[in-house]
């Protein structure tokens, strides 16, 4: 599904925003793992999970991935990648200008929703962070109500690192939460209440 390009504003440079990781034969083997099928399923994505945190070194196929030509096997090494850094976020560490880069230029859905779970598990510098956060607003444009919901908890999450955030945030979320679908004025109002909290 074509979705609008997001302006490009990553903290990333024009250089570093169309670098990918070098392919190994040992990333087309895991990345043939995530081939077949269509986007109603995830595939074996859950085993090639088990197989990264296993090796480490084989994260870097999974970032890859997400310039595959095969949408299926985009959507997949994104979903992989966002589970394998959910247990182990340094794995991100290496790929940090490959995501901020992608962030702004990913149309497709499965691509930005990931993307959004992943960014704020960086450590990013102020810049990084502000450059971030406004991509991620223009995520709330999108037409899927999953990348919304995505990038309102990823807003929140670079806010509660960066208090220089949290006014337009917070009036974000208020916003949306009177707005938004039903999952995202539930979620609206559960980050509010946390970011509320001292």
């Amino acid at each position: 599904m074509t979705r609008k390009k997001a302006p490009v504003r990553s903290a990333a440079s024009e250089g570093e925003r169309s670098r990918k990781p070098t392919r190994s034969g040992k990333s087309k083997d895991v990345l043939a793992l995530l081939s077949g099928g269509d986007r109603r399923s995830v595939g074996r994505s859950d085993s090639v999970v088990t197989t990264v945190l296993a090796q480490p070194a084989l994260f870097r196929s999974l970032i890859q991935g997400m310039w595959d030509k095969d949408p299926i096997v985009r959507m997949r090494a994104a979903d992989a990648a966002e589970k394998a850094s959910l247990k182990k976020p340094e794995l991100l560490r290496p790929f940090k200008a490959e995501l901020l880069g992608l962030l702004a230029e990913a149309n497709e859905q499965e691509l930005r929703w990931h993307l959004a779970q992943m960014v704020p598990r960086l450590v990013l510098t102020a810049s990084e962070r502000a450059q971030a956060a406004s991509l991620l607003r223009t995520y709330l444009d999108d037409r899927s109500s999953i990348v919304k919901t995505f990038a309102m908890q990823a807003l929140a999450d670079l806010a509660d690192a960066d208090e220089t955030l949290l006014p337009e945030t917070i009036e974000l979320l208020h916003q949306l939460t009177r707005t938004g679908t039903p999952a995202m004025r539930a979620r609206g109002r559960r980050l509010l209440a946390r970011l509320a909290t001292p």
